[in-house]
């Protein structure tokens, strides 16, 4: 555990107590994407097989039930509560996310580094998590107008991913680890997809005015 590692697991805690917050509290769920937050879950189900046989630490093993039962919590709201159900916007989050399904798994079954289940499935889960949000991402730029809560959402989540990069790059040079080039590769490609987002993200901060994504 480093400052980077503990960092980047408190703002992806953040940005799912920020969403949550949206969800329970206004019982809204407008500008959320139901796609990605279904990918999300299955990044975790996929990358946490050995959650009941293979135990770290207790932090460990908290965080991956937080995550596991934020998501599904998070899918239930949006399918199933009668009020929160009412503001998901079907017609605009059609992002083919079972594409983004297949080729991940495509490339996990033929790029990994050990021919087994669990390694597949778990170099699945990278690969998926890396392109998962973009279901939100074009959802948002459809619709254009941001609330704040989704804004902070999402700026929290591409700087959970951000951390963590360099976490890798403080545990390659301070501990000499080897570099894991489907992990460095996945992350960084997933920061990049938030890179438009962030540049108007924080143009609207310092304008203290509404985020808005161009046309």
């Amino acid at each position: 555990m480093n400052i980077f590692r503990l960092a980047g697991d408190m703002t992806h805690l953040a940005s799912i107590l920020v969403l949550l917050l949206k969800i329970h509290t206004i019982k809204s769920c407008a500008g959320v994407s139901l796609k990605t937050q279904e990918l999300y879950f299955l990044v975790f189900v996929t990358r946490y097989l050995d959650l009941f046989t293979h135990f770290i630490s207790l932090y460990n093993t908290i965080m991956k039930l937080i995550y596991l039962g934020s998501a599904f919590s998070i899918i239930w709201y949006i399918r199933h509560h009668k009020l929160v159900r009412r503001s998901y916007d079907k017609d605009q989050d059609t992002f083919p996310g079972y594409f983004l399904i297949l080729v991940s798994f495509a490339l996990a079954v033929f790029v990994h580094e050990k021919l087994t289940f669990k390694e597949v499935m778990w170099t699945f889960s990278l690969y998926l998590e890396a392109v998962a949000i973009l279901p939100q991402l074009v959802l948002l730029q459809r619709t254009r107008n941001i609330d704040n809560l989704t804004g902070q959402y999402i700026f929290l989540l591409g700087s959970y991913r951000a951390l963590y990069i360099l976490n890798w790059i403080y545990r390659y040079l301070s501990e000499q680890r080897s570099i894991h080039w489907i992990t460095w590769v996945s992350g960084v490609i997933q920061t990049l997809l938030y890179a438009d987002f962030f540049y108007y993200y924080i143009q609207s901060w310092r304008k203290n005015v509404k985020l808005e994504l161009p046309a």
